[in-house]
């Protein structure tokens, strides 16, 4: 493999995986309260994330990150267990995150924008374009293919530069839009949010996915890890504190927050054009932040392949770009498939949304896998903290929400979907070995 990054590309490429400009405003709409959130989540699970990740990176600084650490620590069905949910989980990922930025691009259109947005043949064309060109551009390499990644973060922080600016102006201005109340959060509905605030810091493992791709990597990914970790940081406690004095908490939308800031800010000024140029800049962001995902997955089937877990094909990197062609092309297809199917009929949309909550476990099966890895390297606090975190967050995961009609059917769906998708990952793995 090629290595393309260096320690700059690096910090882009975990600025654009791990920033969440929804998770952002989400945080924003409880309140004040989310910021002591925020800080507990950092202590507790992104500076543990960052110490273990670092840590086996100068120990196993090869390609494919996690699933080696749980491969060499804990035996190759544990590495595969651990790969297969990351990869599978990304997969269920990718088609959200396209349509949310298909529906950001949309708003770029001023007032029209709302209306363009909920309309399926716009975010569907728009959807697959993007993921084709995504998956030609990495498919030609890093060198080519990180330039997106590069452009995502470099937007996603100049969005956050821009609702605190504009936050500055309004204080300025004697105009904030919220009274703060700067005590701990004490209701049930917003401490069950905090597991989706910590793992919003989640995504520095996925650039040590690709160490064999990285220069120097022993020594630039713990770096790289440091440096965008205080950046990340830093975006998520000013944007959320930002947000709050631009729009009171309970106007702040999940999904469009940041351009209702933009809007607010823009009218202190007279300035009516930030609100499209925000969502243009969150716009690029999110297709960024597609681009790495999709780039630091596709290297998991790679060493999967390798280890003969997978087709032969999937261990073949391209002949002239050294990349892992195969595994792009599966999940480009895979990816236009489950598009598809979520603006299919209602039974096929309903079908692929069961599929999605089935997985929501197995999502952080990988996260146990780091933290129990880190712990058999270096016994310390960093782990016992991650993986007390992970554990919870799995724990809160099985509560059926408040809008649950029949909270057992609920549970027993999240745990009937875990054990089919280990089961599944069983037998395949029970195949392979005897192949």
């Amino acid at each position: 493999m090629r290595r393309a990054l260096g320690l700059g590309d690096l910090v882009l490429f975990n600025l654009a995986a791990v920033t969440s400009t929804r998770t952002l405003a989400a945080a924003a709409h409880t309140g004040a309260g989310s910021v002591w959130l925020w800080v507990s989540a950092c202590v507790l699970f992104f500076v543990p994330s960052a110490l273990c990740v670092a840590a086996l990176s100068r120990k196993m600084p090869e390609e494919g990150g996690l699933y080696v650490w749980t491969r060499e620590s804990f035996g190759p069905w544990h590495g595969f267990l651990c790969g297969t949910c990351y990869w599978l989980n990304n997969l269920f990922y990718f088609p959200s995150l396209l349509l949310a930025g298909a529906a950001m691009s949309a708003y770029t259109m001023g007032e029209r924008g709302a209306a363009i947005s909920e309309m399926p043949v716009y975010a569907l064309t728009l959807s697959v374009a993007v993921l084709w060109g995504v998956t030609l551009l990495n498919i030609r390499g890093l060198s080519a293919g990180k330039w997106l990644g590069n452009l995502g973060g470099l937007s996603t922080f100049a969005t956050g530069g821009l609702v605190v600016a504009l936050a500055l102006v309004a204080l300025a201005m004697g105009k904030p839009a919220t009274a703060f109340d700067w005590s701990f959060p004490s209701e049930w509905d917003k401490l069950n949010f905090w597991p989706q605030i910590a793992f919003a810091f989640g995504g520095l493992e996925l650039g040590a996915v690709m160490g064999g791709e990285v220069h120097r990597p022993e020594r630039t990914i713990p770096r790289a890890a440091w440096l965008s970790g205080a950046l990340i940081t830093g975006f998520y406690l000013a944007g959320t504190v930002g947000l709050l004095v631009l729009l009171r908490p309970e106007a702040v939308s999940p999904v469009t927050g940041l351009t209702q800031a933009a809007a607010a800010g823009g009218g202190l000024l007279g300035f009516a054009w930030l609100s499209p140029l925000t969502a243009l800049l969150l716009a690029v962001g999110i297709f960024g932040q597609f681009s790495v995902w999709m780039a630091g997955s596709a290297r998991l089937p790679l060493v999967l392949g390798i280890d003969r877990f997978l087709p032969a094909s999937f261990a073949r990197p391209h002949a002239r770009f050294g990349t892992p062609w195969v595994a792009l092309l599966f999940q480009a297809t895979g990816c236009t498939v489950f598009l598809l199917v979520m603006h299919a009929g209602e039974n096929l949309r309903t079908g692929y949304q069961l599929l999605v909550d089935m997985t929501v476990i197995t999502y952080f099966i990988p996260f146990v896998y780091l933290f129990g890895a880190a712990w058999r390297q270096r016994r310390s606090w960093a782990p016992v903290a991650g993986l007390a975190v992970t554990l919870a967050a799995i724990g809160l995961s099985f509560v059926p929400p408040g809008s649950a009609e029949q909270p057992w059917v609920f549970v027993a769906k999240l745990v009937g979907g875990t054990a089919a998708m280990v089961g599944f990952a069983r037998f395949w793995y029970g195949r392979s070995a005897t192949a």
